[in-house]
């Protein structure tokens, strides 16, 4: 059968030449791509030096527990319900009695003005645009005030190391209870500093030291070396300055003598709520949830501590079962999609909280990278839900979730 064949005319070609509207500026076009967290990731990794770039992307050792954290999301089946009314979903969640608006949180991340220049205030107006919390860390670059008046109506919580100066370390606690933050995440996993050997390779210091190799690489980078240089100089918001690698500072303030006694004492002092950040097995959770605090964070410091730790997702059912009549149980590490938080939460995880996901959007533009991160956890979110056939988090079971068998224990 031969086919018959003719010239197009004009109103046939009319629907098919649609163009876009060009895209003028180079970060809007970035992000536009960026589809994935992955993607931003890779957009991160081409604009930010090495040894910063190394510094958020890095774990402990060989990098194992990280590995083995998103391994665990990865290794997971989806189980729908199919014929369920989907048009609206309610993704909010009550959290230490607060509603967010998203059932995960930006995480507490040290040195945050090296990733990007805009730094914590980024992360902190976004949260706030969101409407979701947003943590600080004691090694974070930009002060407790600071935050809090550039985001005055922001949710912010602080994240603490107990240093072996006990004084400075609750001199940051009165400071924060001063500037309106509600919640102290209390870092229990941390005795010492893990071996992160990226870091140590690089030969990490804040302010970045400039030598040959870092002059090479920042060759191809002239936009962060130009922030940098004209912006406020990067130092610790909390701390003095100092001269060594991180890696040197962490061991001298961290303090391998605190106990469950030290946390009593600083529960007594702190007028807010109080959650443990690192807690890794069943029994520390209950003696927690029996010492009275308000959240137990299952993580292991996104694997930049104790390399071969436990996975957080694989140790949340138990947890779940034992303590989570008597405490809102969290989950971090390893999460980097929506699809990962609706498993989280399927398996009774009351909140989330993303660090590395927050950093690469950072890395790749400033505040607006921060939003689209979030704007891409909260479409997988979504549409997770609706593909899995239900309406809200509450609906969410462990049916819908299941490990497969090569997951292992």
């Amino acid at each position: 059968m031969t086919t018959s064949r003719r010239l197009p005319r004009r109103h046939d070609l009319a629907p098919l030449l649609r163009f876009r509207e060009p895209v003028l500026s180079a970060k809007r076009r970035r992000l536009e791509r960026a589809l994935t967290i992955d993607d931003l990731r890779t957009a991160a990794r081409r604009r930010t030096p090495r040894a910063a770039f190394d510094y958020t992307d890095g774990a402990a050792d060989g990098e194992v527990s990280l590995a083995r954290a998103r391994q665990a999301f990865a290794d997971l089946e989806f189980r729908p319900a199919v014929l369920r009314d989907v048009s609206r979903v309610d993704t909010s969640v009550e959290v230490l009695g607060q509603r967010s608006a998203l059932p995960f949180g930006i995480a507490p991340t040290g040195f945050t003005r090296m990733m990007h220049t805009e730094g914590e205030v980024a992360g902190a107006t976004a949260a706030t645009a969101a409407g979701i919390p947003f943590a600080l860390s004691t090694m974070g670059t930009t002060s407790i005030e600071d935050v809090a008046a550039a985001d005055p109506g922001g949710r912010h919580w602080f994240q603490l190391y107990m240093w072996k100066d006990r004084d400075r370390s609750m001199a940051l606690v009165d400071r924060a209870a001063r500037a309106g933050f509600d919640t102290l995440l209390v870092t229990v996993d941390v005795p010492v500093a893990g071996a992160r050997l990226r870091d140590v390779r690089n030969g990490m210091t804040i302010p970045p030291t400039i030598t040959a190799r870092t002059v090479l690489d920042a060759l191809p980078r002239p936009a962060w070396w130009f922030d940098l240089l004209t912006t406020e100089p990067l130092a610790f918001a909390s701390l003095d300055s100092w001269p060594g690698t991180v890696a040197e500072l962490l061991d001298t303030m961290f303090d391998p003598t605190v106990t469950y006694d030290d946390l009593a004492w600083i529960r007594r002092q702190w007028p807010g709520r109080v959650v443990v950040k690192g807690v890794q097995t069943v029994a520390d959770a209950c003696r927690l949830a029996e010492a009275g605090v308000d959240a137990v964070l299952l993580s292991n410091h996104g694997g930049r501590q104790l390399d071969r730790a436990p996975v957080p997702f694989h140790v949340l059912p138990d947890v779940v079962r034992e303590v989570g009549d008597d405490v809102e149980v969290w989950l971090d590490t390893g999460i980097t999609s929506g699809q990962d938080i609706v498993a989280a939460i399927a398996h009774g995880a009351r909140f989330t909280l993303v660090g590395r996901a927050y950093l690469y959007g950072l890395m790749a533009g400033g505040r607006d990278g921060v939003d689209r991160a979030v704007e891409i956890l909260r479409g997988q979110l979504e549409r997770t839900m609706r593909l899995l056939g239900v309406t809200s988090l509450a609906e969410l079971t462990p049916d819908h979730v299941v490990r497969l068998d090569r997951a292992g224990g």
